[in-house]
């Protein structure tokens, strides 16, 4: 594919016409938006139990304007799913048509998105990242045809832990004419600068983020999507009516309206990441860490399932990624709290012995 930026697809072309066309489901809470109200006689709720009683803002303003506030993102640019996993899914339900289209991605990834292509029926091309765990702007291009629709793009990624090449990056974003979608799950533990903040110099992009990772709140279930306006709109034509709760909306208003407890969460995180890997580098079963600038570790280790399995027995859960492609003997590991991380060294100084 040797378009230019300047050729790339109208939104109107790269939608699936069923979605373009969709005239979304109107909620009672919609209808009266601009007007104060305080007898709600509409949404056949019950009037008892207050405030659960009631259903929650369906576009979710209040949360936005304090994710805007954190994040120095429009509130028309944000979209709040259900999980970092709606975000996911909705770009394959708004552009991409079953049995016709195709997406590209990097390989090692998420499995999400491989996972959400054959849910929707859309082939999954996958690229291989180079021995250092890094992409080729060119040999993904090369894998795009008419019928690409969206390019996935992980960083820092998982399960590597490494930041993509920036310029790279970038390669892509303004050659390929479809959607570019980069997550950003781990970007608060990274040096790099986010993407979210390209929105405008790009149309065709989508940042994601989630409240899992360095927000402590993977319980809440609330992901991030950063886009141009069009695109959002979209996203809420077909997302669900009422997709965030009202408990996970609390939650986070609770949180964003606090950061700088998560800056020291992030502080605390990285400074025993910096510890684990150096401790974890002198075990003898250690073959090798790879640079990482998110919350955990990819290392390389002399017999990855043995080793799973061992911990496993010793009640200490790492994950496995032995099976993934250029992964083999490979654990990736999590950093936990100070006692948690010295449990899992301390039980690998013993592992063979036992």
């Amino acid at each position: 594919m040797t378009e230019s930026y300047q050729d790339m697809k109208t939104l109107e072309q790269l939608t699936r016409p069923n979605i373009w066309r969709l005239k979304p489901y109107s909620s009672a809470r919609n209808e009266y938006s601009g007007k104060e109200a305080h007898v709600f006689l509409d949404a056949n709720e019950n009037p008892y139990n207050q405030p659960y009683n009631r259903y929650p803002d369906p576009l979710q303003w209040e949360v936005k304007k304090a994710v805007a506030k954190v994040k120095g993102v429009d509130v028309e640019h944000i979209f709040l799913g259900n999980g970092s996993d709606e975000a996911i899914d909705l770009p394959y339900r708004c552009f991409t048509q079953p049995g016709i289209d195709n997406v590209v991605a990097i390989e090692p990834t998420y499995g999400m998105y491989e996972v959400c292509a054959d849910i929707n029926d859309v082939e999954y091309r996958r690229v291989k990242l180079n021995s250092n765990f890094d992409l080729d702007a060119e040999a993904i291009l090369a894998a795009c045809d008419e019928h690409t629709k969206i390019i996935w793009l992980c960083s820092p990624n998982n399960p590597t832990g490494n930041a993509l090449n920036r310029e790279e990056m970038l390669k892509i974003l303004e050659r390929f004419e479809g959607i570019v979608i980069i997550d950003e799950a781990y970007s608060d533990f990274s040096r790099e600068q986010s993407f979210r903040f390209e929105l405008k110099a790009h149309p065709n992009l989508i940042v994601l983020n989630t409240m899992s990772k360095a927000w402590g709140s993977a319980a809440i279930r609330l992901g991030m999507a950063y886009a141009s306006k069009e695109i959002i709109d979209l996203f809420n034509k077909v997302k669900y009516p009422y997709n965030i709760n009202e408990l996970t909306q609390r939650r986070a208003l609770e949180l964003l309206n606090d950061p700088y407890e998560v800056d020291k969460w992030v502080r605390l995180i990285l400074q025993e990441r910096n510890s684990m890997m150096e401790a974890f580098a002198q075990l003898p079963i250690c073959r090798g860490i790879y640079p990482t600038q998110a919350n955990f570790f990819l290392t390389k280790v002399t017999d990855a399932q043995a080793i799973y399995d061992y911990l496993v027995d010793e009640g200490i859960i790492v994950r496995n990624r032995t099976h993934v492609c250029l992964c083999q003997d490979c654990l990736r590991i999590t950093i936990g709290t100070r006692a948690e991380n010295s449990e899992l060294l301390a039980a690998l100084r013993n592992y063979p012995s036992k």
